[in-house]
């Protein structure tokens, strides 16, 4: 393409909305960082001067990116991949130890976080593999190599580098793989491990009012035998396998409290027995009327009560130290207001004192008086509420609403497989990043160190992120030159 024809086929809004967001982040980094006795916004020695100097960088390497033939990035897709998972590998014995996380390389007087270019490039590898003109999500079998393109930058990040924030944000891919085909049930069934593993360590101490046990694995076999229930329903439509597979619970838990009387019954293992054997009674009648996809709901309840039981081993052995605390905050087991909740706590604060118009530009007194850590970064959105309150918090997701909506836009416009994968991998990386981060800032999930897209301060990211979606600008602008 020439350069005319790259300028005129750059969808501009898309750029628009990039420039509005990264530069209004911009001025929130001085609002954060900014002390009585600050010169200039373009001051250097300040994070707002370096965030500016970061911007114009990115956008330097974001129009290098357009001017290199989209054709490049699905030739390299793979030799990069595989250069990038070397880097990751050597990662942890270049870096230092940043708050527990080995995934910081010091290059002179600049910090490097390989992990953020990671994204990028398995979104690019995703692209080539399932791009192919053959590929079609059919079974699970097609998503075996693409899950494990997927997992080993994720495994190597989250436990080589320790960096679980950045390993989770691959999960994002999983709204890509949806769009091409994945069952919904993958998607729900990830989550409902989550709402397990969130059951069985917030009541998971809580110990039952009868017998032994605690609530949390009542409370978890019960969901998972409703999953049984309903799809018994759902698929077979007969009302006395319900009855049965309702029965076998009923008087299994019956028995045991029967028991109970006389002697001291441990619950946990009375709903290990009645699962068991809903379980058997359900892959009967799969069985016996050759329904043999539906042996993928056993396979689900069977990894599941795995699950379960590991929970607590994984909660107490994996995690963190600071993790297992940020959890517990979360989920109200513990109150710490001045250690693990204290960032939440004063985040709060901040939003809440901007109400509805804010305090000013440069007037936030939270801001202003550190009592948020790390506001110009992970928190940066709570400098937005607190100085420019309401409209001005709502004014900015308004933007990155549109913003990722336009991404949907140029994904489904696209004339290839590849471009519309690696289009719909951006939008996910975006759409999951702003989702944990605000999620983060106003307490409603733990806090995992995820910055917010173009606006926290950080080198690293902001160029990733500006490279992630120059490619994407730039693979559009092709698409006028692709036949369907």
């Amino acid at each position: 393409m020439t350069r005319n024809s790259i300028i005129s086929g750059i969808d501009w809004w898309t750029i628009i909305l990039f420039l509005t967001i990264a530069l209004f982040g911009w001025l929130n980094i001085y609002g954060a960082s900014y002390t009585f006795d600050q010169t200039s916004v373009f001051d250097l020695s300040n994070r707002a001067g370096k965030q500016f100097l970061w911007l114009g960088i990115a956008c330097v390497l974001g129009i290098a990116v357009l001017f290199i033939e989209g054709r490049t990035y699905e030739v390299i897709a793979y030799l990069l991949y595989a250069f990038w998972i070397i880097v990751l590998l050597i990662t942890p014995l270049l870096a230092h130890n940043v708050k527990g996380s080995m995934s910081w390389i010091d290059i002179g007087p600049i910090k490097f976080q390989p992990a953020e270019l990671a994204k990028m490039i398995t979104a690019l590898a995703l692209a080539k593999y399932m791009g192919r003109y053959e590929y079609r999500v059919r079974s699970w079998r097609d998503l075996l190599t693409p899950s494990l393109l997927l997992a080993l930058p994720a495994i190597i990040i989250m436990v080589w580098q320790r960096e679980t924030g950045s390993a989770l944000v691959f999960a994002s891919f999983m709204l890509m793989f949806y769009r091409f085909g994945m069952s919904g049930y993958v998607i729900t069934g990830g989550l409902s491990f989550a709402l397990l593993f969130i059951c069985s360590i917030r009541f998971g101490e809580v110990a039952l009012p009868w017998g032994e046990g605690n609530v949390g694995i009542l409370l978890c076999y019960l969901a998972l035998m409703a999953v049984l229930v309903g799809f018994a329903w759902l698929h077979e439509q007969d009302w006395k396998n319900v009855l049965v597979l309702v029965g076998i619970v009923v008087l299994t838990y019956a028995a045991g409290l029967i028991i109970n009387i006389w002697y001291t019954v441990n619950f946990n293992i009375v709903s290990l027995i009645a699962l068991l054997l809903a379980m058997t009674y359900f892959t009967a009648i799969v069985i016996y009327r050759r329904h043999f996809s539906m042996l993928l709901v056993t396979a689900y309840i069977a990894i599941a009560l795995v699950f379960c039981e590991g929970c607590t081993m994984v909660f107490n052995k994996v995690l963190q130290p600071h993790q297992r605390t940020r959890i517990e905050v979360l989920l109200g087991l513990k109150d710490d207001p001045t250690g693990a909740g204290y960032n939440v706590n004063q985040s709060l604060i901040a939003i809440g004192s901007g109400q509805f118009s804010g305090k000013g530009f440069l007037k936030g007194t939270q801001t202003k008086l550190r009592f948020v850590p790390e506001q110009d970064t992970d928190f940066i959105f709570c400098t937005v509420g607190e100085e420019w309150g309401f409209l001005g918090s709502a004014g900015l997701l308004i933007a990155y609403l549109c913003f990722i909506i336009r991404l949907i836009v140029i994904a489904e416009r696209q004339r290839d497989n590849f471009s519309r994968i690696y289009a719909y991998c951006v939008a996910g990386i975006f759409f999951f990043h702003l989702t944990i981060n605000i999620g983060m800032v106003l307490g409603l999930l733990p806090v995992i160190g995820i910055p917010l897209p173009f606006f926290s301060y950080g080198g690293s990211s902001l160029i990733s992120f500006t490279m992630l979606l120059a490619v994407l600008l730039r693979l559009d602008a092709e698409r006028l030159n692709k036949l369907h």
